[in-house]
Formats: structure tokens, C-alpha cells, sequence
């Protein structure tokens, strides 16, 4: 059905709309982070890189940064190995309560990130295991591993089984098949789920607050500085990078799984 040029151009303005709402607070954060004066003035005073020398140069920003690659890198591997077994569980094999286990994999996403993060620490607490990056890193793993999970299943479920059969007729063994056959065509989507995983935990605090103990991720350095006047310059340096490091591989993950489904660019 052919829209009328009036109804066009309302879709428009109200996409427009939409984005603004979105995305003008960001664009403002990456405008600031470039401003000459300490405190948020509009319009801009001036424009400067000052701002990404001192973030740059602060050792603590560093480390905090490298914490949060850390964490994010080991909480990406550990959410690989687990998400590519309960995928893998539920769909090859049919038992009793599947479609439970499969509920209760995808759920830690949806529930409160104050919850997890006072069971997790709880846990940790009776179990005698010291806050760090180690917790840090299973915290994070329970619900990165839902987007694997997800990923891996959703290619299982749209690949024929036929394949791996033929690979089996002609005389291939499991690992092999598992090398040569199903690995591959899974690769894209693992992949993809990985790069989500990585953003999803990169950037998480309420968690991360509440088992991290004196250790210090770049979000929660954001946080611990928002309030400070003489530090807001330098806060929105380390947001823009954050959104970056957020950004990138969400997009990346968007662009293998569009191509792998055969969409158009």
C-alpha cells in the first residue's frame, strides 16, 4: 500500500524524534568531552583535546580500563564455552523439563541487576571466595552466557542435521564432524554472541559494584567521579570511550549475523 506524501513525511519527523530522544544526551557527552571549560556550558566555550591528554595519562583510568578488558575478555570465554553446551544440550537431545532448562539459561538477563549482584556476592561471601577479578568474571558470565546461548541456538535450529550425517556416512568421527562440520557453520554466530557478550559485560555496573570489592572497573571509575566537578571533563573523555568500546563490537555483531542470514547491507 502506496503512503500519502503527508503520512511519509510524519514517519519521518517521528523517526527524527525518536532518535533525538535517544541520542542526544550521547551526542551531548561526546561534545563536552571536547569543551575548553571544566563545568558543562552550552554552547561550548571552546574546543580542546586537553581533556583526552589528562585521561590518557592517568594511571588509574588505565587500570581501570584494563580491568574492564579483562573481565569482559574472561566473562566473553567463559560464556562461549557454556552458552555452545546448553545450546547443544537442548537441541540435540530431547528429555524431560527441556523446555525449562532452556527458561532458566536465558533468565539471569531479565532479572534485576541489584538481585544478582546481592545473590552473587552472598555466594561469594559464604563460600569463603575473595572479591576480585575472578568474581568479577562469573558474575559477568551469568548472563553473557545467555547471548551465546541464544546465538548458538537460534544457527542450530536453522541448520539441517543432514550434513552431519553425511559426514558420519562417509566415515568421519564425531570430533571430526564436530571440527569440519558443525564448527563452521556455527562459527558466525559464536562469534556474534562472543562480541555481544564482550559489550554486555565491558560496560555493566550494578553487578560489577557489588563483587568487584577494591577493585576498580571503568564504569564504576565513571561513577565514582560523575559528582566531581573537577573531574567532569575527564568523565566524559572516559564515557565517549566506553561508548566506543560498547559500540564497535555490538556493531560488528549486527553486520556477521546480517550477513550470515543473507540480508543486504
Amino acid at each position: 500500500m502506496e503512503r500519502s506524501p503527508a503520512a511519509r513525511l510524519l514517519l519521518r519527523l517521528t523517526t527524527a524524534a525518536i532518535l533525538l530522544f535517544i541520542y542526544l544526551p550521547i551526542v551531548l557527552i561526546v561534545v563536552y568531552a571536547f569543551n575548553t571549560n571544566r563545568v558543562p556550558t552550552w554552547p561550548p566555550a571552546g574546543f580542546t583535546l586537553e581533556w583526552f591528554g589528562r585521561a590518557a595519562q592517568s594511571s588509574e583510568i588505565r587500570a581501570s580500563l584494563s580491568l574492564s578488558i579483562q573481565a569482559a575478555i574472561g566473562a566473553t570465554l567463559v560464556a562461549l564455552v557454556l552458552g555452545t553446551l546448553a545450546a547443544f544440550a537442548v537441541h540435540r537431545f530431547s528429555f524431560f523439563g527441556r523446555e525449562t532448562v532452556s527458561f532458566l539459561v536465558i533468565l539471569p538477563i531479565a532479572l534485576p541487576g541489584i538481585v544478582t549482584g546481592i545473590a552473587l556476592a552472598t555466594a561469594f561471601k559464604t563460600i569463603g571466595v575473595q572479591f576480585g577479578l575472578l568474581t568479577i568474571v562469573v558474575a559477568h558470565a551469568t548472563f553473557c552466557v545467555v547471548t551465546v546461548y541464544n546465538n548458538a541456538i537460534a544457527r542450530l535450529r536453522r541448520t539441517s542435521r543432514s550434513l552431519e550425517e553425511a559426514s558420519m556416512d562417509l566415515g568421519a568421527d564425531t570430533w571430526q564432524t564436530l571440527r569440519h562440520v558443525t564448527f563452521p557453520s556455527l562459527r558466525t554466530a559464536l562469534l556474534a554472541g562472543g562480541l555481544l557478550a564482550f559489550a554486555l559485560s565491558f560496560d555493566e555496573i550494578i553487578v560489577t559494584l557489588l563483587v568487584a570489592g577494591p577493585q576498580q572497573t571503568l564504569p564504576i571509575w565513571i561513577f565514582n567521579n560523575y559528582l566531581r566537578p573537577n573531574q567532569a571533563p575527564v568523565v566524559n573523555v572516559v564515557a565517549l570511550l566506553a561508548i566506543a568500546l560498547s559500540v564497535i563490537p555490538v556493531y560488528l555483531a549486527s553486520r556477521i549475523s546480517s550477513e550470515a542470514a543473507g540480508v543486504p547491507r
